[in-house]
């Protein structure tokens, strides 16, 4: 009788060593630890706020503009409702919404590049007409203009709108970026070994484009989170939730933020998240340029 012993998976060698560059990549700078500490809150606050405080705004008309204490940590509004209960709800929205737009800009983008670069001729000429197309839009201008036949009740659909009309710079930095990368080596042995288009491009050509897609997918994350931020406090959109562009609609305008100093917590609440997370990309998109750039980690 024989007794089954229980092996663990093991981790192969050069997962090991990419995990390895990955610890020192961050580790080299402290920064970047605070940079992924400050992404990683906000994601867990997206994702679990709304569940942290039912996704109901407690309100107390006797704590109106109350200072900061135990019990508010960052005051109260106009309304009495607690600043940092607010911030927390509202970072899903925002999140959400910004996170759609940046995906579909970075699929769109990368998609249309990586074609109009690699089979050129008609192919290119006919994607850069309607990349040019997509330039020349206005973005912000036409938001508000959409806004006003299409009421954005969800996220999803804001999220569709800013993804559609931003993927433009994109495409055209990939193509650059593709048309560099077409005349190389590694390409030419490829086509001259017989393979597909699709695989050179999915094998060989998107990998060495991921690296910039990534990082453009953080930044423009923060694009997004201002243009959505910007249409809440025109009030052109209708506040079907509260997020943080509705926070500072509400205290500029039904609070009186600018000339009340009890409201200023409320007004800096919103702006302080979106120049924390702004910070948190910054900080990380540079163990990012480094894991992803052999040339910089020799360097170092």
């Amino acid at each position: 009788m024989t007794t089954a012993t229980l092996r663990l998976p093991s981790i192969s060698p050069a997962r090991r060593a990419r995990w390895k560059a990955v610890r020192q990549v961050l580790l080299r700078k402290p920064g970047r630890i605070v940079g992924l500490a400050i992404l990683i809150l906000f994601a867990l606050m997206g994702v679990f706020g709304p569940y942290l405080y039912s996704g109901q705004l407690a309100v107390d008309p006797a704590a109106v503009y109350a200072a900061p204490s135990a019990s508010h940590l960052l005051g109260t509004d106009f309304a009495g409702s607690d600043v940092l209960q607010e911030v927390v709800i509202g970072a899903r929205y925002v999140l959400f919404t910004a996170t759609i737009a940046a995906v579909i800009t970075a699929v769109l983008g990368t998609g249309v590049g990586l074609f109009a670069g690699y089979h050129r001729g008609f192919t290119d000429s006919a994607l850069m007409r309607v990349t040019d197309f997509v330039l020349t839009i206005p973005g912000f201008p036409l938001l508000i203009v959409l806004s006003t036949i299409w009421s954005f009740s969800n996220p999803l659909e804001m999220g569709l709108v800013l993804g559609l009309t931003g993927w433009g710079g994109v495409a055209r930095a990939v193509r650059s970026q593709t048309l560099s990368l077409r005349e190389r080596g590694f390409l030419e042995a490829a086509r001259g070994l017989g393979l597909s288009s699709r695989h050179i491009i999915g094998r060989e050509l998107l990998p060495n484009i991921a690296p910039y897609v990534a990082m453009h997918l953080l930044l423009s994350v923060i694009g997004f989170i201002g243009s959505e931020v910007g249409l809440f406090f025109l009030g052109v959109v209708p506040f079907s939730s509260s997020n943080w562009g509705v926070m500072l609609n509400e205290a500029v305008f039904s609070g009186g933020a600018m000339n009340s100093p009890e409201a200023l917590t409320y007004l800096m609440a919103p702006l302080m998240c979106i120049l924390l997370l702004t910070l948190g990309v910054v900080l990380f998109l540079d163990a990012i340029d480094e894991l992803f750039n052999p040339r910089l980690r020799e360097r170092s």
